[in-house]
């Protein structure tokens, strides 16, 4: 290897640099590489037509905290231990980070953390890192560093963009690097860049075609949760009151222009800084050997089933946007249709940097699918539960299921089980069987329906290998 003074950044090191985007509650139906209805992201749009596009990429629990827990470990949250939003992790655990680190990375982190509870803030593995203290502010971030605390003028999008490419412009070319940059935006409650405060203004946002949905063919699970566009949205979140003269029609209509507009209008932020980012790794020589990713920590109700939030196992909350560029290995404008989910991440960053995955670690590198050499035995199913249970303002009650490539059984048995804090269910237990061929917008539940009996029962077995796989335990009763 020539040394660093005399080798270009892009040739001075075999492993690759890794620029991973996350962002908080952004749908994947909000970018135009996979649906241009609502609005264009060309900057984001770049990874997958320089990369691929994921069209089938899932979180194993719909919540911020746990999400994030499952991509720094490549664990389900009973592993990882962050089951809930109020749940500290464990940082002496391995992370990819970590590892990494320990094979000569630079390693730096800016952005959301949400990992901390109690004021305990503590990324570990890290060589630089800055976070935001739980959510942080749309604007003036205050940031949480080893060395204290500071606040940094102007809209948090970009500053941490701004901080993302100080440490790449000022980065040790002889090493590899691993940036993230973890977004707030498009998080609750959506308060856009002052530049982009109307946008939108003059257009009538379409709206999803389940925005009306009356959940009669959904669980009682789905009929009290706390997360409707036309009634618990707040004056925070909708920058106005509700009009009092409207009926409950009208008033659906109109929260949901309020809300869908400043959503994507934090979007576009994200979009263009993205956009900055990607200029900066072509103008510093990077383009080649940088593994770009872009996601979610998991998808986002946009009026879907009438809704906002996530948390639930329909597709519009566990579906996370995953686009990959790495011009060295991965085709210009390919997709794929194969099974990913967020405990994979870890493995995959790994194997790109040479690295043995632990055994611990129960995802799978998605390198061979970047090359468009899908395994023969790539996962067809995968298991999800989410623990939260009864979290104030939301009342989704805890739940597990499979998704198949078709179908998606869920067991909502209303109890949280271990969480801290947790009440007496709010929901009697009770299942949901989605035909997704037949019903990709699962409106109807067929899980009482004699014809799906041979259905169900597969998938109950399924559901009970998959526990046994990943080493989760069923529930068998009330929590003490």
């Amino acid at each position: 290897m020539s040394s660093p003074d005399h080798a270009s950044p892009d040739t001075a090191y075999d492993r690759p640099n890794i620029v991973f985007v996350v962002s908080d509650d952004h749908a994947a139906h909000a970018i135009s590489a996979y649906d241009d209805t609502l609005l264009e992201t060309p900057g984001i749009d770049r990874i997958a037509n320089e990369g691929m596009r994921f069209d089938a990429t899932y979180c194993t629990n719909a919540l911020c905290a746990p999400s994030r827990a499952s991509i720094l470990t490549g664990t389900y949250s009973h592993v990882n231990g962050v089951r809930g939003l109020s749940t500290h992790i464990d940082a002496s655990q391995p992370t990819f980070v970590s590892m990494l680190r320990e094979a000569g990375y630079q390693t730096w982190l800016a952005g959301k953390w949400h990992l901390g509870h109690g004021g305990i803030h503590d990324p570990q593995g890290f060589d630089y890192w800055e976070i935001l203290e739980d959510q942080g502010e749309y604007w003036n971030p205050e940031l949480i560093s080893p060395q204290g605390r500071r606040t940094i003028p102007g809209y948090t999008t970009t500053v941490l963009t701004d901080l993302a490419i100080e440490q790449i412009t000022d980065r040790d070319q002889s090493r590899p690097f691993c940036l993230l940059l973890h977004h707030k935006a498009p998080h609750r409650s959506w308060d856009p860049d002052t530049k982009h405060a109307d946008l939108f203004a003059d257009r009538e946002m379409p709206e999803p075609a389940t925005l009306f949905d009356d959940h009669a063919g959904h669980s009682e699970a789905a009929r009290n949760a706390t997360m409707r566009i036309s009634r618990d949205l707040n004056e925070r979140d909708l920058k106005a009151p509700y009009p009092p003269e409207l009926d409950e029609t009208d008033r659906t209509h109109w929260a949901y222009q309020h809300y869908i507009k400043d959503y994507l209008r934090c979007v576009t932020s994200i979009d263009e800084n993205v956009g900055r980012l990607l200029d900066v790794l072509d103008a510093e020589g990077l383009r080649d050997n940088t593994i770009v990713v872009y996601t979610s920590d998991q998808g986002f109700f946009l009026g879907d089933h009438g809704w906002y939030d996530k948390r639930f196992m329909y597709d519009e909350s566990v579906r996370m946007p995953m686009l990959v560029r790495y011009p060295r290995e991965i085709p210009a404008g390919s997709s794929t249709d194969a099974m990913a989910l967020n405990i994979d991440f870890a493995q995959t960053f790994l194997d790109y940097a040479g690295l043995e995955a632990l055994p611990r670690m129960q995802g799978r590198s998605l390198r061979p699918v970047l090359r468009e050499e899908r395994p023969a035995d790539w996962r067809t199913s995968f298991y999800y539960r989410y623990w939260e249970h009864d979290e104030p303002g939301h009342h989704v009650p805890a739940h597990y299921g499979v998704r198949t490539e078709r179908y998606k059984l869920v067991y909502y048995y209303g109890d949280g089980l271990g969480l801290p804090g947790t009440s007496d269910r709010i929901t009697p237990p009770e299942w949901e069987l989605f035909d997704l061929e037949r019903d990709p917008a699962e409106l109807r539940s067929v899980h009482d329906d004699p014809a799906y009996a041979d259905v169900r029962q597969e998938l109950e077995v399924e559901l009970a290998r998959l526990q046994k796989e990943f080493g989760d335990e069923p529930w068998v009763g009330a929590s003490t």
